[in-house]
């Protein structure tokens, strides 16, 4: 019998069911993982570990994050993005707490009310013009907190960068953070692309994070080259409590937790989440600019991170989702989206380009 700690090399009866060359622009959650993760986990792969975080990995992760959040930082490697927010805002709410966001955050409009089925807490949305918040539209439901017939405001939540693909500025988050305090509110920051918004500011992610008062994060893996993996990285401890029993109680520790943290070493340890995040970026940016050149298709926000939203005719989207993978942003009005990944090519955007003027041309 082989000896089963013999991994290198190792040969495996798993066939391949997808072409490896297709690329698409529906989310940068369809690209696979980054070599050198993938390098990593391999690396974790030996030997025995102790279980659910007690592991040398995560607690070697723990002054990695400190490197880059500070040395009161904390962080609580989870599954995936959405039990990572909802892990958080339980975190800093009580049973009666309300959460103030954008009507476009992914915490209302992407996970399935799960803030509020599972967290127990309410949502108070604000519409925006460009997914960002501002004090003036924080204060739209900042209200109220001594009435018993209303959630109490004890959350604003923002996201960076937003689900519009826009970035806030360290100033715009410093202002959010001071309203927020002064009014007895937490700020969380919903951060599944907090990488492609360091990278468009060129700023470490600290000068938008705790060095401007944001108190808890959701820390994004799986969209930056990870295979899985986010974390909740508690910035100020004063304002968070309990985070080791929520985790658990919210079904998201991991019993291998040294392969979700290895994930986050590999990308977080040296630059390589930013230049993963800075190619997205930049593949964005052609995209755009390709775009631009092109008659018929108008681009509907700044373009500042890894996302393109644009507006052109029903059927030519139609055409083209048969070439080319991307999702309706709003499929009545004609919006539709396009990500860019760490792995997207410049022959992809160009093709797709292409592709692009061939359909509005028919």
């Amino acid at each position: 019998m082989a000896d089963p700690r013999a991994v290198t090399g190792a040969k495996t009866d798993a066939r391949q069911h997808h072409d490896p060359e297709i690329r698409g622009f529906a989310s940068d959650n369809y690209a696979g993982a980054h070599p050198e993760v993938l390098a990593a986990l391999a690396l974790a792969n030996g030997g025995h570990q102790v279980a659910y975080g007690e592991d040398d990995y995560t607690a070697h992760l723990q002054r990695v994050f400190r490197s880059h959040f500070g040395q009161r930082a904390e962080a609580f490697p989870v599954f995936n993005g959405t039990g990572a927010n909802v892990v958080a805002l339980q975190a800093v709410t009580d049973r009666w707490g309300a959460v103030i966001a954008a009507e476009s955050a992914h915490i209302h409009v992407d996970e399935c009310g799960a803030p509020e089925r599972i967290g127990g807490l309410k949502l108070l949305t604000v519409p925006t013009e460009d997914g960002k918040l501002t004090p003036e539209l924080i204060d739209r439901e900042a209200y109220g907190w001594d009435d018993e017939h209303r959630a109490m405001p004890q959350v604003v939540s923002i996201a960076q960068s937003t689900e519009l693909g826009t970035v806030y500025t360290p100033d715009e988050i410093r202002a959010i953070c001071e309203h927020a305090h002064e009014r007895g509110m937490v700020v969380h920051l919903d951060g599944s692309r907090i990488a492609n918004a360091a990278a468009t500011l060129d700023v470490p992610m600290r000068a938008f994070t705790n060095a401007v008062g944001v108190d808890i994060l959701s820390f994004g893996g799986t969209k930056n080259g990870a295979v899985f993996g986010e974390a909740v990285v508690v910035l100020n401890p004063d304002r968070v409590r309990a985070m080791k029993h929520l985790r658990k109680l919210s079904m998201q520790l991991a019993s291998k937790m040294r392969f979700v943290s290895v994930q986050l070493e590999a990308l977080l340890a040296k630059d390589l989440w930013l230049r993963n995040a800075r190619h997205a970026n930049t593949m964005a940016q052609r995209l755009a600019a390709g775009v631009r050149e092109i008659g018929g298709v108008e681009i509907l926000y700044p373009v500042q991170s890894n996302g393109v939203f644009a507006r052109l005719p029903h059927d030519v989207s139609e055409r083209l989702q048969k070439r080319y993978r991307f999702y309706f942003w709003d499929e009545a009005a004609g919006v539709v989206r396009w990500m860019c990944a760490f792995d997207t090519a410049e022959e992809d955007v160009d093709g797709f380009l292409a592709a692009l003027r061939e359909e509005l041309g028919r």
